[in-house]
């Protein structure tokens, strides 16, 4: 007896195929989801460090721009003085401090916020900070009023001689700083900016 027995195709996946199938797409959703997260953290850092190396930028050019010379240019003795001990008051009264650790205005009664004394030299922002007594946040100079989305965020400088050596042997100690401007703010940023100046006009 002749039986026709036609050929019959699988329709439909298997059990292990589909189980595959759905291990193989679960992988590649979570690859997905992780590089959007990995992407979402790090679309904020940028705007953030972008801001701190802002602010850092504005700090230092605005120090890089005040005088350097050898006694502060309100001294009846500014325009003339060779040394600092030309200075009123002396040496320990310039803008040199002596050889003291640029930690402070001189003199003292200097304000980055004052209208009447501000600072007026570039030493006078050795020790500066922000937020301080005077302003709660991040200020302009001049004023003392915060600005506003910058509470987070935080300035120190720090002022230091670095003449006599290398690269700076040919110059005398105090005839070159380092102006280094610090910036924390949200998420761990931290960034610093470092800057230099020369004392080539000793007088106003």
């Amino acid at each position: 007896m002749y039986v026709n027995r036609e050929k019959r195709f699988q329709l439909g996946v298997t059990l292990v195929e589909l189980v595959v199938f759905m291990v193989i797409v679960s992988v590649a959703l979570v690859g997905v989801l992780k590089v959007l997260e990995i992407t979402n953290k790090g679309s904020v850092d940028p705007l953030v460090r972008k801001q701190a190396i802002s602010i850092a930028e504005s700090l230092l050019l605005e120090i890089e721009q005040q005088s350097f010379t050898l006694c502060d240019p309100e001294d009846p003795n500014a325009a003339t003085a060779v040394t600092t001990a030309d200075c009123t008051g002396g040496a320990a009264s310039s803008q040199d401090k002596g050889g003291a650790a640029l930690t402070s205005p001189s003199p003292n009664s200097e304000s980055r916020y004052s209208a009447i004394n501000p600072f007026d030299n570039v030493a006078d922002y050795g020790g500066f900070a922000m937020p301080d007594a005077n302003c709660a946040g991040i200020c302009s100079p001049g004023n003392s009023t915060p600005l506003a989305g910058l509470g987070a965020y935080s300035a120190t400088v720090t002022v230091t001689r670095v003449g006599g050596a290398a690269p700076f042997a040919g110059f005398p100690l105090s005839a070159v700083l380092q102006i280094a401007v610090r910036v924390t703010g949200p998420a761990n940023t931290d960034v610093t900016l470092t800057g230099y100046r020369f004392r080539y006009a000793p007088n106003i």
